[in-house]
C-alpha cells in the first residue's frame, strides 16, 4: 500500500533560462497532503501500523502535522497533533479537516513536542516530524522516480528545516551512486540551524528562531543531519524572509504554482542566482511544497517585507 503518489519532474525553462543551467523541478507540493512529508510521514506510519500501533501522536509546525492526520485517515487510524502557536490557522484547519485531534501548546516547536512525547501510552506512537531513520528511508523513493525518468543530477538544492529531506535525499543519492553531488542546503536568515552547526563545526540549538518560514523552525537540525553536513558535499545557503517571499510570487508567475516560503528558500537560490552553476548542469530542485499557504497570506508576507 502507498498513501504518496509519483510526483511530476518537470524542467524548468524559467529558471533554466535564469541560471544557464538544465534545472529539474521535483513537485513534491502535489502530493495529496501537500508537502514531501507525506513520503516520510506515510513510511513511519506503515511501519508502526504493521506493529499493531491503534494511535498516532506528533509535534508539528504544520506540514508534517498535515501528512501524519493524513496518513491516520487513510488506515482508519485516529491521530493527536500538538501544534506551538506560531502555526497558521490554515494548516491548524487542514489537520482538523482530515480528523485528527489538535493540540495547541508553547511559543515554538520545541515546548508542543515535549508535551506530544508525554501523551504516548500503550498502543499509541510517537511519529517524529523529522528525526527518525524511518522518515528518511521513506524520502529515497523521491531520488528513485528521478532517477527513473532518466535524470541524474549533477547538483541538488534544497530546504532544510529539521533536517529530514536532506537526510533522505543523501540516502537516494547513495542508493544510485551520486553521493559526491553537490547539495545546497538553504535555509532562512532566522532558521538557519544547520548553518549555524557548520560555522561552528559541531551540533548547536539556536537560542529562537524566527521569520515568516515557519516550517523551517527547527532550533536545531536533526543529529543524522549535522553528521551529514561534516562528512557529504554539503554547501549552507542563508537567504532572507524577503527572497523566500519574492521567489513565491516569481515561481506563481512562471509555473503557476503557489509554495510557502519554506520551499520559496531553495527557490531562491536560482532566481537571485546565489549559486553559479554551469551550463551542462543537471539541477535538481525539490520543491518540497507548503499544504497551507494561501495567495492573501503570500501577498501579506510581501506586504511586510516591503
Amino acid at each position: 500500500m502507498s498513501i504518496y503518489i509519483q510526483t511530476p519532474l518537470i524542467q524548468s525553462q524559467p529558471l533554466s533560462q535564469k541560471t544557464g543551467a538544465i534545472i529539474w523541478l521535483k513537485m513534491e507540493n502535489a502530493q495529496p497532503s501537500g508537502s514531501f512529508k507525506l513520503r516520510s510521514i506515510s513510511h513511519a506510519c506503515l511501519h508502526h501500523q504493521q506493529q499493531g500501533a491503534k494511535k498516532f501522536i506528533s509535534s508539528s509546525g504544520g506540514n508534517a502535522g498535515i501528512a501524519v492526520a493524513y496518513t491516520g485517515h487513510q488506515l482508519g487510524i485516529p491521530v493527536t497533533v500538538v501544534i506551538p502557536e506560531t502555526t497558521s490557522a490554515r494548516a491548524k484547519e487542514l489537520i482538523e479537516q482530515e480528523g485528527a485531534e489538535v493540540i495547541v501548546h508553547g511559543a515554538s516547536w520545541t515546548e508542543a513536542n515535549a508535551l506530544a512525547q508525554s501523551l504516548v501510552i500503550d498502543q499509541a506512537v510517537f511519529i517524529h516530524p523529522f528525526d527518525d531513520a524511518l522518515l528518511w528511508q521513506g524520502i529515497v523513493s523521491m531520488i528513485d522516480e528521478v532517477i527513473a525518468e532518466g535524470v541524474r543530477p549533477t547538483a541538488v538544492v534544497l530546504s532544510v528545516g529539521g533536517g529530514s529531506l536532506l537526510s533522505g535525499v543523501i540516502q537516494g543519492l547513495e542508493k544510485h551512486t551520486l553521493s559526491n553531488i553537490p547539495i545546497y542546503a538553504v535555509e532562512t536568515t532566522g532558521t538557519a540551524s544547520l548553518h549555524a552547526s557548520m560555522q561552528e563545526k559541531q551540533w548547536v540549538k539556536l537560542p529562537a528562531v524566527t521569520g515568516i518560514a515557519t516550517t523551517l523552525g527547527a532550533q536545531q537540525v536533526c543529529q543524522n543531519a549535522f553528521d551529514i553536513s561534516q562528512t557529504r558535499n554539503i554547501h549552507s545557503v542563508v537567504v532572507s524572509d524577503a527572497e523566500t517571499v519574492n521567489a513565491c510570487l516569481n515561481f506563481v508567475d512562471d509555473h503557476r504554482v503557489l509554495v510557502e516560503p519554506a520551499c520559496g528558500a531553495s527557490l531562491s537560490v536560482l532566481y537571485q542566482q546565489k549559486v553559479q552553476f554551469k551550463a551542462q548542469d543537471q539541477v535538481l530542485v525539490i520543491v518540497c511544497g507548503g499544504a497551507s499557504i494561501t495567495l492573501n497570506s503570500l501577498l501579506n508576507d510581501a506586504k511586510t517585507m516591503a
